[in-house]
């Protein structure tokens, strides 16, 4: 009887990504996050100037967020079937016309061509084309990584180019405040605009074509939160992209559960403080907006800054473990958000929003990793949609929580958000989920 043919080994090997593309898929994201940042850090002197209300500048980016939420996911789809590359600019190229449209829109309020109400709805329009566009390149970027990365160098290259993130929450506000001084308060828009030309060309003559079917099991992106304010870290999954296609994994899944409600209370309390920062650094330094610029950037930059020493240095190095992290992160985050609501002079509010922020950085890393480690590897990709789903969601109602409560009192959502972190920290110790260590569930895909 004649032996049955061998096996057919596997026709295709997973092909190296060179330095040179990493860079510039790394520049996308890089860009998109500074120039959110940068945003988010001159739009209250920009509100203040211009006489639109607080709790507006709140709607704009709870806007934003809502359809960065429900987008996200589609092009995290649409990555497999149009290219990742195609996707990568279709985000960066959102974001360019979304900024160079909100900076005329700001420059027509600054000079009196708009009215405040007009110069708010089209500002807000031209801010959700970021919310829906702009949220392409995240998973479009980090599929291309996954495809031409080999499972043992995947993980790595997939956090360095999460890291885009924390990095452009730093270079944002500072560029941001040097722009101001020379090209007025609508000048990073333009600028921000122009960089994303540049990174669009570059990214377009520099990056080849690539075809998503040539690749059997090559990974996808895992959709990425919005940007948010102080460097709160993007909450997908890195392993997630190295998981395939992914499986849908409900919220209320009780070996994820418990991390959703962490994740989704954390979040908002930073969302609903750090919207109102803003105006905080404005009405206690007692100057005008357009002279506290700087000093807004230099709060966010030092919580930014904080953010990426837990990120790239406390956790790596202390090996802290999920149960650790959450613990430890609220914490450090309540005594943070208490120092806010007491500080009344600069200095102690950029040390307070550094600490507070230096424990979300420990905090928000638990929570995934933890949601991560519970489930088996083949859901993975579900887990990374629902950590991606509850980060969206902070930011569709939280900013306009914390502002409306900034307009009864300032220092208000300060201490209830100091309350909120301390229930979440009993929340944390009595529930059994969150404080088992755990060996990663890959070992045990049944687990």
């Amino acid at each position: 009887m004649a032996k049955p043919p061998p096996p057919a080994k596997p026709c295709a090997v997973t092909p190296v990504l060179p330095r040179r593309h990493f860079a510039l898929l790394f520049a996308a994201l890089l860009v998109v996050a500074a120039g959110n940042t940068a945003l988010q850090s001159v739009f209250p002197a920009i509100a203040r100037v211009i006489q639109i209300p607080d709790l507006l500048v709140a709607v704009i980016f709870s806007g934003s967020a809502l359809l960065w939420t429900f987008s996200a996911p589609y092009w995290a789809r649409q990555s497999d079937v149009r290219g990742r590359k195609r996707l990568t600019l279709i985000g960066v190229a959102g974001f360019g016309v979304s900024m160079l449209g909100c900076g005329l829109a700001i420059l027509g309020g600054l000079n009196g061509w708009l009215v405040p109400l007009a110069t708010f709805a089209v500002f807000a329009s031209l801010r959700l084309i970021f919310g829906i566009f702009g949220s392409a390149s995240n998973p479009a970027a980090q599929a291309y990584v996954a495809a031409h990365t080999t499972e043992a160098d995947r993980t790595n290259a997939l956090s360095i180019l999460s890291s885009a993130f924390g990095l452009g929450t730093i270079i944002g506000p500072a560029a941001a405040s040097l722009v101001v001084l020379g090209l007025g308060l609508s000048g990073p828009m333009f600028v921000f605009a122009g960089i994303a030309v540049v990174v669009m060309l570059a990214v377009g003559v520099g990056l080849p074509d690539d075809d998503p079917t040539h690749a059997p099991g090559a990974g996808r992106g895992a959709p990425a939160s919005e940007p948010s304010v102080g460097g709160a870290s993007t909450g997908a999954s890195s392993q997630a992209a190295d998981a395939g296609r992914p499986e849908r994994l409900s919220l209320r899944d009780a070996r994820i559960a418990p991390y959703m409600v962490y994740g989704f209370a954390s979040g908002s309390v930073q969302a609903a403080t750090g919207q109102a920062l803003g105006f905080l650094i404005i009405d206690r330094t007692g100057g005008d907006a357009l002279s506290a610029q700087g000093q807004i950037s230099i709060v966010f930059m030092a919580g930014a800054a904080a953010t990426l020493l837990a990120q790239w240095g406390l956790i790596p190095r202390l090996r802290l473990t999920p149960p650790r992290l959450l613990v430890w992160g609220t914490v450090l985050a309540g005594i943070g958000t208490l120092g806010i609501a007491l500080a009344h002079d600069f200095a102690p509010l950029v040390i307070a929003y550094a600490l507070a922020s230096l424990g979300y950085g420990l905090a928000r890393p638990g929570f995934t990793a933890g949601a991560s480690l519970a489930v088996g590897r083949v859901e993975q990709g579900g887990v990374a949609g629902a950590v991606t789903s509850v980060n969206g969601a902070c930011f569709i109602f939280a900013p306009l929580v914390g502002i409306g409560l900034y307009e009864i009192e300032p220092s208000l959502p300060y201490w209830l958000a100091t309350v909120a972190l301390g229930l979440l920290l009993i929340y944390t110790l009595g529930n059994k989920t969150l404080r088992r260590e755990r060996v990663h569930a890959e070992a045990d895909d049944s687990y």
